[in-house]
């Protein structure tokens, strides 16, 4: 996280919707050697965060059956390479912009009968954005199988403590220079999300 506060103009609000928005994120755990990670999908409802894990998941592991464990759930967006070129101005540098947001707080483990309603929860949020397509519900599985899946998953719910954001997006340089390197970048390299950086960057938050 950038600590520049000219990249931490975004209210909690507005990193809480991005978040939500983005739906997956890395949650992370300290541990006595390297920290854990897992990547998740997730839900935030009213300051809490629902989740899953398979059950052999090294965080699942680290968490289940133990008081709440601090954790941090890194959610990026879109990010790209700015060229120095792009800026028309002299003296400047390479660098990358990107939207990252972290929430912090309490990962408990969930009792295992709200497995189905953290699942429901989950595939309802994804599958809403995916209209008109019919919504798909657990229901739609057999129950044996639903069951046999089910074993293997633990719930959990993280509350949420803290919530920071960093939105990279050139609000150092003049407006001229950002728009400009906005511009260049919407038509520049391939395989990120780049479309998307160049108009944060021509709307940051401020």
């Amino acid at each position: 996280m950038h600590p520049n506060p000219i990249y931490r103009q975004a209210d909690d609000a507005l990193n809480l919707a991005f978040a939500a928005e983005q739906g997956a994120g890395l949650l992370c755990l300290s541990s006595e050697g390297a920290p854990l990670a897992a990547q998740t999908p997730f839900v935030i409802r009213d300051g809490h965060v629902y989740l899953h894990l398979v059950r052999s998941n090294a965080v699942a592991r680290a968490t289940t059956g133990t008081a709440p464990r601090p954790a941090r759930l890194i959610v990026t967006g879109p990010q790209g390479y700015v060229s120095p070129d792009w800026y028309g101005m002299d003296d400047q540098v390479p660098t990358w912009n990107y939207v990252s947001v972290h929430l912090l707080g309490d990962l408990d483990p969930l009792p295992q009968d709200d497995l189905r309603g953290v699942l429901d929860m989950l595939s309802e949020d994804f599958e809403t954005r995916l209209l008109p397509k019919p919504v798909w519900k657990t229901d739609k599985m057999p129950d044996d199988l639903m069951s046999r899946l089910m074993r293997m998953i633990q719930p959990f719910r993280m509350k949420i403590a803290s919530v920071e954001g960093t939105w990279k997006l050139a609000q150092n340089k003049p407006e001229e220079a950002r728009l400009a390197a906005a511009e260049a970048l919407a038509g520049g390299a391939t395989g990120q999300d780049l479309a998307r950086l160049a108009a944060l960057m021509r709307d940051p938050p401020t």
